[in-house]
């Protein structure tokens, strides 16, 4: 995990567990607030049982993160850092029956971390809400920790039209395509 587990905020609730790590000034209730609607995220892609670790940083963290880690030495919107060796896609995708050892409870599904400065400046970009942006780039965290990528254009539309899916089923409001907001990660 990216952290001990010190100076976090588990937030309990009837579905998984979320480790939340706020270590970003910017936007100090957002965190809250993102962990209420991811945790609906992880009851739309059936993983009521996991347990995610979230960092809420600045863009110098993030870059840190992403130079040693992806070796990109610049800020990034989300890092996803999976714990799971197997790929959760063809679960989700309904292709084959979930095993019951991925279904358990306290299954280490990763570690998501979000700069919350580049999600304030991507929600300005693009006329949306803080909130909804953060949730945007949790979806895209968590299915990465799920398996799905974009590396490959098969992959890419896979992983963008269950981003848009799980989008409209959690926001109340109209947003943008994933595809025209972030093109091509």
């Amino acid at each position: 995990m990216l952290h001990n587990g010190e100076d976090t905020q588990d937030a309990f609730g009837d579905i998984g567990l979320i480790e939340l790590l706020d270590e970003q000034k910017i936007r100090p209730m957002l965190g809250a607030s993102l962990v209420e609607k991811a945790e609906r995220v992880l009851s739309v892609l059936g993983l009521e049982e996991v347990i995610v670790s979230l960092l809420l940083c600045d863009d110098a963290a993030i870059r840190e993160l992403n130079a040693r880690w992806r070796q990109i030495d610049r800020p990034t919107d989300v890092l996803s850092f999976p714990m799971l060796d197997e790929a959760l896609v063809p679960y989700i995708e309904e292709e084959q029956p979930w095993p019951d050892d991925l279904r358990q409870a306290d299954t280490l599904l990763g570690d998501i971390v979000i700069s919350v400065e580049t999600c304030v400046r991507q929600a300005e970009e693009w006329g949306h809400t803080e909130i909804d942006e953060a949730l945007r780039l949790w979806v895209h965290g968590l299915l990465h920790l799920c398996g799905y990528d974009h590396e490959e254009a098969e992959e890419t539309v896979l992983m963008r039209q269950r981003e848009e899916a799980i989008l409209q089923q959690i926001t109340s409001t109209k947003t943008m395509p994933l595809t025209t907001l972030h093109g091509d990660r």
